[in-house]
């Protein structure tokens, strides 16, 4: 029987359903060659993603610096807001082009230094009210919480999607 993991794994990520014009993020964006390209999947009322890091990525030897950890629990967070608003709808992931949100506040608390090892992202819905949402994220390495993060989302109208600055 395949471990939990390779489950979830099995599963569409919301970033593989951003409409095009939408997903160039550095964090998320799978159009962004160069970017982290995390992939974040509901798991029943929770969301997750696995990231794992790289050695430049580093603060001190072995640990990753805070940068990364906020950006990862920030574009986590996105995600998981486009999870959360498919699942109000009724709507399952990969069933058509996902809602896009962007950040509006983030707060990130970093109870332990963070292993350059692998991120497990898990990611909680607190609040849903019109376009806000308000999602809660553990970052944990081999089971230890190193991190938490609050984050206030909100939904891009989609008439913005083919604005260009």
């Amino acid at each position: 029987m395949p471990e939990q993991g390779q489950l979830i794994d099995r599963l569409p990520a919301i970033q593989d359903t951003y409409p095009e014009d939408v997903a160039h993020c550095y964090g998320c964006g799978r159009l962004n060659d160069v970017g982290h390209q995390i992939k974040t999947r509901p798991a029943g009322d929770e969301t997750v993603t696995e990231f794992t890091p790289e050695s430049f990525q580093t603060a001190i030897p072995g640990f990753a610096y805070g940068g990364l950890v906020a950006s990862i629990i920030d574009c986590h967070s996105t995600g998981s807001a486009a999870i959360f608003q498919m699942q109000r709808a009724g709507k399952t992931v990969g069933s058509e082009q996902s809602p896009r949100f962007v950040t509006a506040h983030l707060e990130v608390d970093y109870l332990l230094p963070t292993p350059l090892s692998e991120f497990h992202l898990v990611g909680r819905l607190i609040e849903i009210k019109g376009r806000k949402i308000v999602v809660e994220t553990e970052l944990s390495v081999d089971g230890a919480v190193t991190a938490t993060g609050s984050a206030v989302l909100v939904e891009i109208p989609e008439h913005l999607f083919n604005s260009k600055p």
